[in-house]
């Protein structure tokens, strides 16, 4: 299914027309089911958004410079990122991990260096997101177990873990356990956070990576509520009801070049798990209604080709998150598409989030395009659409079927080369690419690695190999095999594991041994 909404737009209703079937205004407040219009009756003029700017390279201490930094800076909230081999449960010495070993994030083997990461910082008064999917429940045992070194009470402990598997087979592709056993992790943790850490959003259902691996935004919606529908009905399967889980599911968007569009997506989006949350599950809380999310300005819109021209991208991105209701936002660097963010990028990035707060007075006014023939059509648009491809999905079985057969990997490809045909062909213009493009361009500075800090971060791993107690890893690593073979949620096993220095290689290696591993169908 794809959208139209360049013809809902040239199609619009006359006002007469949609005042009287009711469609203009929204007689629904802000704050109010089916939270079309904000899931806060104040929005911004009680709490700004998160600021929450994402960070990991090199190793530990090089990555809590930089979230001090930030801090410092005036962001109000951690966001981590690591690097390919944590991603994917691997130690740093694995001979898979050469060339990878803190370039696109931060390394993670070991307590040791979670505390470094963190070091510094009060664990009970910050909310950390942690974008980690594959080995999560391996990286929120690790936070845990330096939380608890800290004296933090886990009901004190704040933040995301993304623990969204199913986009990874979909769209990104750094998954590891076939998804039977993926989605048991997924609802391990869920399910353990939901009596232990309470606060904790126990999954941020992310459309992001859909979207910037080339879906429309009908297919970005439709693709993540078809996801949290699945594990919703996972974890009530192991015993839960919904309003135990409910409040903690949060999801992630990306935010693209098409304004109003965006805009649109997000207030459908609300309405959208509003509905099918109501109508399959009957939750009895009204927070288990609310759609929460963090949103990420477009990764795949930035250029390396004029690449100043990314930070008036990334501005009006911002602009439509905000303008659309999102609770957290990370506002790329102008850089991004040509290596890591420098210092000043980053702090740029940081910047642009709060002028918008601070200077436009955008943060006075809860709603203020609500009304907007052009808004409240591309909302119901972008409603229906999405409502019919999710129960499209659903009448097949669910998201996880749809993995299985390569459905929704299919889509996402079609839809993909539609766009890369626009560009090509000059339908859709790109400035700086294929329009306005100028020669002899000169290259900004950029972040650049010391490969040594890799080699550091091996030979670091190496003594805390050497030094530790093998025989209590042993004890701790064979507690985590057998809750892994039977039924026992494998958390607490982890956490003690970690807490006996057992490394990210070695408890993601009982998992690997005992579910095996996968390979998705790529829906070509």
């Amino acid at each position: 299914m794809s959208s139209d909404l360049n013809s809902a737009r040239s199609s619009i209703p006359s006002a007469d027309t949609l005042s009287a079937s009711g469609t203009i205004p929204d007689n629904s407040l802000p704050g109010d089911p089916p939270f079309t219009r904000g899931i806060h009756q104040e929005m911004y003029r009680t709490r700004t958004w998160t600021m929450r700017q994402y960070a990991g390279f090199g190793d530990a201490l090089s990555t809590n410079e930089r979230f001090k930094m930030l801090l410092s800076e005036g962001q109000t909230g951690i966001s981590v990122a690591f690097d390919l081999p944590t991603q994917l449960g691997l130690d740093s010495d694995d001979v898979r991990s050469e060339g990878e070993v803190g370039k696109v994030g931060v390394p993670i083997d070991s307590i040791h260096d979670m505390r470094m990461l963190f070091d510094g910082i009060d664990l009970g008064s910050v909310s950390t997101s942690m974008t980690i999917n594959a080995s999560a429940t391996s990286l929120l045992a690790l936070y845990v177990a330096v939380a608890d070194e800290q004296g933090i009470s886990r009901s004190d402990l704040r933040g995301t873990v993304q623990n969204d598997i199913l986009k990874e087979y979909i769209a990104r592709g750094l998954y590891v356990y076939p998804p039977e056993q993926s989605i048991r992790l997924t609802t391990d943790l869920m399910c353990w956070c939901s009596e232990n850490i309470p606060s904790w959003n126990t999954i941020s259902v992310s459309g992001y990576h859909i979207r910037e691996a080339g879906s429309t935004a009908v297919q970005e919606l439709a693709f993540t509520i078809a996801n949290a529908l699945e594990y919703a009905d996972a974890v009530i399967e192991r015993g839960l009801n919904f309003d135990q889980f409910g409040p903690r599911i949060s999801f992630f968007f990306g935010c693209h070049n098409d304004f109003f569009e965006e805009i649109a997506k997000f207030r459908a989006a609300r309405k959208l798990w509003h509905d099918l949350v109501q109508e399959r599950y009957s939750p009895q809380n009204a927070k288990s209604l609310k759609l929460r999310f963090h949103t990420q300005t477009a990764g795949v819109t930035l250029t390396a080709q004029q690449p100043e021209n990314n930070t008036v991208r990334v501005a009006y991105q911002a602009l439509a998150a905000v303008l659309g209701g999102t609770q957290s936002l990370h506002t790329n660097a102008f850089d991004e598409a040509i290596g890591l963010p420098t210092v000043n990028s980053a702090r740029l990035a940081l910047r642009t989030q709060q002028i918008l707060a601070s200077e436009t007075g955008i943060t006075d006014v809860v709603d203020p395009l609500a009304g907007s023939y052009l808004i409240e059509e591309l909302t119901d648009t972008l409603y229906n659409e999405s409502r019919a491809l999710v129960e499209e999905f659903l009448a097949k079985g669910g998201a996880l079927s749809g993995v299985i057969s390569g459905d929704q990997q299919r889509a996402i490809h079609e839809a993909a080369w539609d766009h890369l045909t626009q560009v090509e062909n000059g339908q859709k213009s790109i400035i700086g690419v294929n329009t306005h493009s100028i020669e002899d361009e000169i290259e900004p500075n950029t972040q650049t690695m010391d490969n040594a800090i890799s080699q550091t971060q091996i030979d670091r791993l190496g003594t805390i190999k050497s030094g530790r107690n093998t025989e209590q890893v042993s004890q701790s690593l064979d507690a985590l095999r057998k809750a892994a073979q039977g039924n026992d949620n494998v958390m607490d096993s982890m956490i003690s594991a970690f807490k006996a220095e057992a490394t990210m290689g070695e408890v993601n290696g009982i998992l690997r041994e005992e579910f095996g591993t996968w390979r998705s169908p790529s829906g070509v």
